[in-house]
């Protein structure tokens, strides 16, 4: 407990090394909350951005590797938002472009290390709760213990090859668009969490407070509770499925369209 201590006075007087070099608005709180609290430290953490980045082509490598290292160390960022984005923005940004470029969406990101494995766990049911089914829990050899909050609502469009534009303006409109519509369902995740990991530490600092008999009873009613919202939920989710699958078999070819909307969200 007390290495995480300083370790955790250590890190936080860091400076910030991102690429923009401060926390997110949408998602300072998140990262303040989390700070405040003994058990959680925030490493690294991205409230969902809008890019559009240039990048050569790969060349052919001298020794087997990953490929990754190589794009991200060359590539070029010619736009980059936390926001709703327009297509004026994306053709602006193409113009810039002498290689290829590839226009992204990349939802909020979130990276935390626990003191305990109890306290990692706690924010993965909050995370997944609120829709970031991606998240993980690791620990490392000498038992560090991450968590990170993730989903899998990405997109990667390639758009121009050598600095000439492969699609129409339409197309590029259309891709701004579906990633306008997963910014929207990034943001009301993030608050969904924010307001779920507030719940959850405030009770569980509450029951931390407790004599023992009640904080045993206390938990048993929670997890209770829990397991109902749970139940709820899928059933609210089964009934949703079932009736946009009747609608899609009433409304014929239109069914198609409606299902590849489904998919961008």
């Amino acid at each position: 407990m007390a290495d995480f201590k300083r370790w955790k006075e250590q890190r936080l007087l860091r400076a910030d090394e991102s690429r923009k070099g401060t926390v997110d608005e949408l998602i300072a709180g998140i990262v303040q909350l989390l700070n405040d609290h003994d058990s959680f430290c925030t490493t690294s953490s991205c409230s969902g951005r809008v890019v559009v980045l240039e990048q050569p082509p790969l060349p052919a490598p001298a020794e087997p590797t990953t490929g990754f290292e190589i794009q991200k160390r060359n590539c070029t960022w010619l736009m980059v938002t936390h926001q709703i984005c327009t297509v004026e923005d994306v053709l602006t940004a193409l113009q810039k472009a002498t290689d290829d470029a590839i226009f992204k969406f990349e939802p909020f990101v979130l990276h935390v290390q626990c003191q305990e494995l109890q306290d990692a766990q706690l924010l993965h049911t909050v995370a997944i709760e609120a829709g970031f089914r991606n998240s993980g829990i690791t620990v490392g050899r000498k038992g560090k213990i991450m968590m990170a909050v993730r989903s899998t609502h990405c997109l990667e469009v390639p758009l121009s090859q050598k600095g000439k534009l492969m699609v129409n303006e339409e197309y590029v409109d259309f891709v701004v668009q579906v990633a306008n519509q997963k910014m929207e369902e990034n943001m009301r995740r993030i608050n969904r969490f924010y307001s779920s990991l507030q719940f959850a530490l405030e009770n569980r600092d509450h029951i931390s407070s407790l004599p023992v008999k009640e904080r045993e009873q206390s938990s048993t009613e929670q997890n209770n509770t829990v397991d109902s919202h749970r139940s709820r939920r899928k059933s609210k989710e089964t009934q949703e499925d079932r009736e946009c699958t009747s609608s899609r078999k009433n409304k014929g070819l239109e069914s198609e369209d409606d299902t590849e909307s489904n998919f961008f969200h």
